[in-house]
């Protein structure tokens, strides 16, 4: 008995008739119907019934039928199960993410991530969640790190909250500390930020949006020193004292010295991360591993 008939006999007792049977499964009907009646002799039972224009089951075929189905479902299922373990043995994983996550929480997980799964490659977009909601629609991307909430409606996205992060001013420790000083712990309150000269952000950069925002709020607006950097280079403009940013705590934290951190007042400044990817195609099986170390670390 070869999978082979079986699925030819499958295809037969589904379409009740032996040419529509090979069409189904690309083959000559000629050799479908060759097939089937090498299977009845290595059975030594007939699987059908063959009347002019009418094809039914025999007592055998029907005994067989379930059986044949659940041979095929099972190769299917090794094949699968197959197909994902190679897939944790090499392929790639396209994640997007902002540049202060790429700084921030990216590296512990990417490194354990490559140390258990070191044939994956892994290929990083940096942008902000604008950029990387389109990249995510069209299918360039398989995972993303976004901030919430989405600077659009996604619906074809799914999300799910991966942290919620304070932010922090960052100055040079040769300039004057921003803020005020009370209880031995030096603060700074958005208004605090009006008449300091600001390193601030390109434009997209979800950091940027939320800064300005808050400064408005407050009843000014900010003063740029100089503007459209990426993380790096908002960082290093802080240290050679051009001015203070808003960054996140952890960037801050991984920026080591050169750099003064100072907490914002409550209730101060936050933003969600969250995991995005597309609803209607579900990521490949080393992406979901990857999903899966994100929700935990």
């Amino acid at each position: 008995m070869q999978f082979q008939q079986l699925q030819y006999f499958v295809a037969v007792a589904e379409t009740r008739h032996f040419t529509r049977a090979a069409e189904l499964v690309h083959v000559a009907q000629p050799s479908l119907s060759q097939q089937i009646k090498t299977l009845e002799r290595e059975l030594g039972a007939d699987l059908f019934l063959r009347a002019r224009g009418n094809i039914t089951l025999t007592d055998a075929g029907e005994a067989l039928l379930p059986l044949a189905r659940r041979i095929l479902a099972d190769a299917d299922t090794a094949r699968h199960e197959v197909q994902e373990l190679v897939q944790l043995r090499r392929g790639r994983v396209r994640l997007g993410a902002t540049p202060s996550l790429c700084t921030g929480l990216l590296p512990d997980v990417l490194r354990a991530f490559h140390d258990r799964y070191p044939g994956i490659r892994l290929l990083i977009e940096e942008g902000g969640s604008h950029d990387l909601v389109r990249e995510l629609a069209r299918g360039a991307l398989d995972l993303a790190l976004v901030v919430l909430p989405l600077p659009t409606p996604a619906p074809a996205l799914s999300t799910v909250e991966l942290l919620r992060e304070d932010l922090v001013v960052v100055s040079s420790p040769e300039a004057p500390a921003p803020g005020t000083s009370g209880a031995g712990r030096r603060v700074v309150r958005i208004g605090d930020l009006e008449g300091e000269r600001l390193v601030m952000f390109r434009h997209g950069y979800d950091l940027r949006e939320l800064t300005v925002a808050a400064c408005r709020s407050a009843g000014f607006e900010p003063d740029f020193a100089v503007e459209g950097g990426e993380m790096d280079a908002v960082l290093g403009f802080v240290r050679a004292g051009l001015g203070v940013a808003v960054v996140p705590r952890m960037v801050a934290t991984r920026a080591g010295r050169g750099l003064r951190v100072t907490p914002l007042a409550r209730p101060g400044l936050h933003r969600t991360i969250a995991l995005a990817h597309r609803s209607d195609v579900a990521p490949p099986r080393a992406a979901r591993e990857l999903q899966r170390m994100l929700l935990e670390r």
